[in-house]
């Protein structure tokens, strides 16, 4: 890193581009209907980029944007619904020019009924599958040398025992019924997604980071009846960041002279973070990649056949493990072979 961050848990997306010009500059922001994508991309606006602002439906996207400037597009894209993002990357495409920046966001929400799509659980394609397929397809858009991706993420150092777990073959989720992904997973995926796509994309200048989102303010927990739960609650959220600070190191990646020239690094608090072991594993990261493809291209065959998830994809249906729990084995059979050779 060329110079310092002075910046760190308690900045705000405000702050961290204070003094930045981001006039003629073009990104994307998922999730802006509100909490962070919207801090995110109010903050982008206020320092002059024009902002293609993601949301659930049109309706949230208009209010978004209305609430953070004029220099704004509203475009609906559930991220759970393959058909939405590829008509979100569709009209994205329509627009002349690079896109300086793609930023995204998901807050963590109570997954609509039905739950399960593609036959797989929803929060799962929240969280990673949909942004999985979403930045795939707009990654050529982004500009070279200086262009930026930015993919929120978890604290991945939480996830070890998990992860070490798996590699032991101890029992995970045999059925792909069951959700393949639950939150803690979903959000080290997009860690993993962010190493694999800046070492793709590293050939044209283009710097990809993942960043840890932090604990919300979320109502979930207040919707719980128990006395006891809401004081707890109202406890924690004296020690819960706003929107405006977790919202920080998202416009720190994405439009910041600091983080220029910044690629494959997990970020948290505005600083570079300590992630899992698995972010240096290059075998690992490859085989993620490929099962994600996998999943991915399974669920865009599924749509166009049943748009409304009425029927489930025969190849999917045959996925017996979680993603991650699936990558691992492969990595493991991997693994054992060339130690089985090295011996020899």
């Amino acid at each position: 890193m060329s110079q310092s961050i002075p910046f760190g848990s308690r900045s705000t997306a405000d702050q961290v581009l204070a003094g930045v010009d981001l006039t003629r500059k073009r990104m994307v922001v998922t999730g802006c209907a509100s909490g962070i994508g919207l801090e995110t991309m109010k903050a982008l606006v206020a320092n002059g980029a024009h902002v293609i602002g993601l949301a659930r439906t049109l309706d949230d996207a208009r209010a978004a944007c209305n609430a953070a400037g004029t220099s704004s597009t509203p475009i609906a894209c559930d991220m759970t619904n393959r058909a939405s993002i590829d008509s979100a990357v569709d009209s994205i495409c329509d627009f002349a020019g690079p896109l300086d920046a793609i930023i995204t966001n998901t807050d963590l929400a109570d997954p609509p009924i039905p739950t399960k799509r593609y036959a797989i659980e929803l929060q799962s394609i929240l969280q990673y599958v949909g942004h999985f397929a979403l930045v795939n397809r707009l990654s050529h858009r982004v500009r070279g040398d200086g262009g930026r991706i930015v993919l929120e993420s978890g604290d991945v150092s939480m996830n070890h025992a998990l992860i070490e777990a798996r590699t032991l073959n101890k029992p995970i989720d045999r059925h792909f019924h069951e959700p393949f992904l639950w939150y803690g997973d979903a959000k080290s995926a997009n860690a993993i997604y962010a190493k694999g796509l800046s070492r793709r994309l590293a050939p044209r200048g283009v710097s990809v980071n993942s960043w840890d989102s932090g604990s919300s303010g979320s109502a979930r927990l207040d919707r719980h009846r128990s006395r006891t739960r809401r004081l707890v609650y109202r406890v924690a959220q004296l020690f819960m960041k706003s929107a405006a600070q977790r919202a920080a190191t998202a416009a720190l990646l994405a439009a910041s002279p600091l983080a220029e020239g910044i690629s494959g690094e997990h970020w948290s608090r505005c600083q570079i973070a300590h992630g899992s072991p698995l972010l240096a594993d290059e075998i690992f990261i490859k085989r993620f990649w490929e099962t994600s493809e996998q999943i991915a291209t399974a669920t865009r065959t599924t749509y166009r056949i049943a748009p409304q998830g009425g029927a489930e994809s025969r190849s999917l249906q045959r996925k017996p493990e979680t993603l991650v729990g699936y990558a691992l084995r492969a990595y493991s059979k991997a693994e054992a072979r060339r130690t089985t050779n090295n011996s020899l």
